[in-house]
């Protein structure tokens, strides 16, 4: 059996007036401690500019109020997503935004369905999240901002550096894989020559989204350089980062672009390689660099794998 989802939108513009005490009146069954619940709620979401740790904050208070099993959150703008609990058939959805900006979707999970007194009271303490999510949002947007390729939206080379050594450090720590992907879009400076620049923008973009695309969450993209990109594969051993290698490659096989009445085909040819024991972060992008260039001398549009 199927149940219906309930999805909202909330303008927290409103929110203004229910922090100045123009509240909604509950009945007398409404719990002794909802007031002290909002009270914490606007002490405790001031304390991190984290937007991760703000929604965990409110998740584990507004526990205390209204059983829940699960909270999910995407922003698209700033690429947050995050899910804390277990997963239930039960759910209540709302698109946030505030002065016309979006403020990302959250909802909330449970085996049981929502009564409607504690819809209103979920929507109503939403309302404590306006003002620490907003700062939490502007703040991640500017970090991003200092770690991202302006073009293409993935982690440029600061970022790819400092994410790569932490890879490595869990990876030994708890003893799992990691593995690399150096990708390259073949004759990239052909199609810039002979179609210009902006076609050679677009084509970046369009294959770092198709990349995103088929990857996992924990998985990241950076531009290395150029038309050059690193795909970092967390917890991901020889044998499947060649599968994710091999479905990049067929991904780009499926993008063209029709410039002056010609269509612009795209192909890439990628080199693999998985940390090895008591490897370091340089000597695992060597091997993958090598096996790129060996894929480029076998004929390009191939996946190579370092020995």
């Amino acid at each position: 059996m199927s149940f219906p989802t309930r999805t909202n939108a909330i303008d927290f513009d409103s929110a203004r007036l229910q922090r100045h005490g123009f509240v909604p009146t509950y009945s007398s069954a409404q719990p002794l401690d909802y007031e002290q619940l909002q009270r914490q709620l606007g002490l405790q979401l001031q304390t991190s500019l984290e937007a991760d740790k703000i929604l965990s904050i409110f998740f584990n208070q507004v526990q205390q109020l209204i059983p829940l099993d699960a909270l999910r959150y995407k922003h698209l703008g700033t690429d947050l997503r995050l899910e804390l609990g277990e997963r239930a058939r039960h759910n209540a959805s709302y698109c946030m935004t505030h002065e016309g900006e979006q403020m990302g979707e959250v909802s909330f999970q449970r085996e049981r369905r929502f009564g409607e007194q504690e819809l209103t009271q979920l929507e109503s303490l939403l309302t404590h999240l306006l003002y620490p999510l907003r700062n939490a949002l502007l703040y991640r947007n500017a970090s991003l901002s200092a770690l991202r390729d302006p073009l293409t939206g993935a982690g440029n080379r600061i970022a790819m550096e400092q994410s790569l050594t932490r890879e490595v450090e869990i990876a030994r720590r708890q003893q799992q894989p990691l593995s690399v992907l150096m990708l390259d879009i073949d004759h990239f400076k052909v199609i810039n020559d002979t179609h210009g620049h902006a076609t050679g923008d677009a084509v970046l973009r369009a294959v770092t989204d198709a990349v995103k695309d088929r990857l996992r969450n924990i998985d990241q993209v950076f531009r290395f350089g150029g038309e050059e990109f690193l795909i970092v594969l967390t917890n991901t051993g020889r044998e499947s980062a060649a599968l994710v290698g091999e479905r990049l490659r067929n991904a780009a096989l499926k993008l063209s672009y029709p410039v002056n009445d010609q269509t612009v085909e795209l192909t890439v040819s990628l080199g693999c390689s998985t940390l090895l024991p008591g490897e370091s972060c340089d000597s695992m992008l060597r091997r993958a660099d090598t096996a790129l260039y060996a894929a480029k001398r076998q004929g390009r549009n191939r996946l190579e794998m370092a020995g």
